[in-house]
């Protein structure tokens, strides 16, 4: 599949947020949107950057932009997840490698020399049409909340 690229028409998707409710993009047509991915919940660098997205989640409400965050875990994980360490950010569940795959965020991993399919952590940057206009792939936490933040921004 090739690989997600600024300009383009952001793919349709269809996710199960933690308050239960089906998503899609089309739902969000007309609103600027943050869609990132992330590998596990409840994991160091995962909590740390929904944490981060969390404390300026109403930044992000100001400059008109719906913050999701996308794993593979389930809706009940994620609803264990926010509990637990008091995130703000609406978390959707990729039920599949296919929901994932449009956006390049199953990927081939290692880790001690062992090869395996996961989630990769990456960002995407949609504007209220629907194009894609930012795509951070292998993000590094430190800092990356305000960078996207400063993209958004730079889109009104």
């Amino acid at each position: 599949m090739p690989e997600l690229q600024e300009g383009q028409r952001a793919p349709d998707f269809e996710f199960e947020t933690d308050r239960r409710r089906h998503l899609n993009l089309s739902d969000l047509q007309g609103r600027t949107v943050v869609l990132y991915f992330y590998p596990k919940d409840d994991t160091s660098g995962c909590t740390k950057e929904a944490i981060d997205f969390s404390e300026k989640l109403a930044e992000f409400d100001a400059a008109g932009a719906r913050v999701i965050g996308v794993s593979r875990d389930s809706p009940t994980s994620h609803v264990q997840f926010k509990a637990k360490h008091g995130i703000q950010v609406e978390l959707a569940t990729a039920e599949d490698e296919a929901a994932l795959e449009p956006w390049g965020a199953w990927v081939e991993k290692s880790m001690y020399g062992r090869k395996y399919m996961g989630v990769d952590r990456m960002t995407v940057l949609i504007d209220k049409d629907g194009i894609v206009r930012r795509v951070w792939r292998k993000v590094k936490v430190p800092g990356h909340v305000e960078e996207v933040l400063n993209a958004v921004r730079a889109l009104a």
